[in-house]
């Protein structure tokens, strides 16, 4: 039995407000134990006294692994601009774990994070739950199926404009039109006696099963109120699960967004407003969401802000009026609760994987150095 023993740290669970110190035992990847003047024979020992403990930092939406760094074409494999429709894309198959975006990831004390298509189509493909460190995309899963991209708004009016998408009306009926033929193609596998009886396999129809069974959720790229609100009215429309991913507009309907309860997600915010649907972009905006009474993350959206800098978001909502466990919340638990995996990451808590971030201060705090990041028990990272 491999054992990781953390002794004497400040921990911050992101369950309760306060920290307090304590020793942490890893034992085969899992947290074993919590609590005081633990011992652990045969473990490695990291002397954390005086130092802060904290959850690996999770960011509920992003492409890395899917955007080459230092590349153009040749490492872009966010969106396929061929189809406007494609929700049998599998973020796994062109995920590169050898890219050098993962460790400065993992310096930057994430740990885990969902990554997936882009936003150029209806519908993108399906995300992914990943850890940050491993060779293989296999050996990295924490969930897959995660989610199914949809996106509203500006980003497949632009790209299809020329071709078959030019209004918000196209977007929203595409994205009916798709979900009703599953729905049907679903009715018909079921009144299926027979293997003759049933329909011919379609790839498309097949990936939004799982959506139609509410296993998982509709992630929807909206920045504008009206798209908002246009992507809970379609996902009342079938009855499906759905997480609402940027919410740009999201400190205008704040009560709206509150009373409705779906997990949103806020970011990229370290950016210029680059389109007129950004013109609301804020570092408040978290902040407002939470206080309204959202589950709130924040995110990189990376490569659009560097992964290793989701911290340093979170330190900039805190600056600009958001509580400052709130904003440790949502770059820790809510992520992970957004992402549907909850009951492995996000917190310290035992039975949880063993992901760790080990800094000489708060890593919201541009000045704090990470010094040790671990995951699965494992010190991937160490100043």
């Amino acid at each position: 039995m491999k054992r990781l023993l953390v002794k004497n740290g400040w921990i911050h669970d992101a369950v309760r407000p306060e920290s307090y110190q304590a020793d942490i035992l890893v034992e085969d990847g899992k947290i074993a134990r919590i609590g005081a003047g633990l011992e652990a024979e045969g473990a490695e020992v990291i002397d954390a006294e005086g130092r802060q403990v904290y959850p690996g930092f999770v960011d509920a939406h992003c492409h890395l692994g899917a955007d080459g760094f230092g590349m153009g074409f040749e490492g872009d494999d966010c969106n396929e601009m061929t189809d406007i429709l494609t929700p049998q894309l599998r973020i796994i198959d062109a995920l590169n774990p050898q890219d050098e975006t993962f460790p400065m990831a993992v310096e930057g004390g994430v740990t885990c994070v969902g990554t997936g298509p882009g936003s150029a189509n209806v519908l993108g493909g399906m995300f992914a739950v990943i850890k940050t460190r491993g060779k293989r995309v296999d050996d990295m899963i924490v969930k897959f199926p995660a989610a199914m991209k949809c996106a509203f708004g500006e980003n497949p009016k632009r790209c299809y404009k020329e071709k078959s998408n030019y209004s918000r009306m196209s977007t929203a009926s595409k994205l009916r039109v798709a979900l009703r033929e599953a729905k049907e193609y679903q009715e018909q596998l079921k009144e299926a006696k027979t293997a003759k009886d049933r329909p011919k396999y379609n790839a498309k129809l097949e990936a939004l099963l799982p959506v139609l069974n509410g296993e998982i959720p509709l992630k929807a790229h909206a920045h504008q109120a009206n798209d908002l609100f246009t992507a809970i009215r379609i996902a009342k429309e079938f009855g499906v699960k759905l997480t609402l991913e940027h919410c740009t507009d999201g400190s205008l309907i704040a009560e709206e967004l509150a009373a409705e309860g779906y997990p949103v997600c806020v970011g990229p915010t370290l950016v210029h407003a680059s389109k007129i649907e950004m013109r609301n972009v804020s570092f408040e905006t978290p902040g407002i969401l939470a206080k309204a009474g959202c589950q709130v993350s924040i995110i990189t959206d990376s490569p659009v802000i560097p992964q290793q800098f989701l911290p340093l978001c979170a330190g900039l909502a805190v600056k600009n009026g958001m509580d400052a466990f709130a904003a440790l919340q949502a770059i820790t638990i809510n992520p992970a609760k957004h992402l549907g995996v909850e009951e492995r990451v996000g917190s310290l808590e035992e039975g949880k994987d063993g992901d760790l971030v080990i800094a000489n201060g708060d890593p919201m705090h541009s000045q704090t150095r990470i010094l040790y990041t671990i995951i699965d028990g494992e010190v991937c990272f160490q100043a």
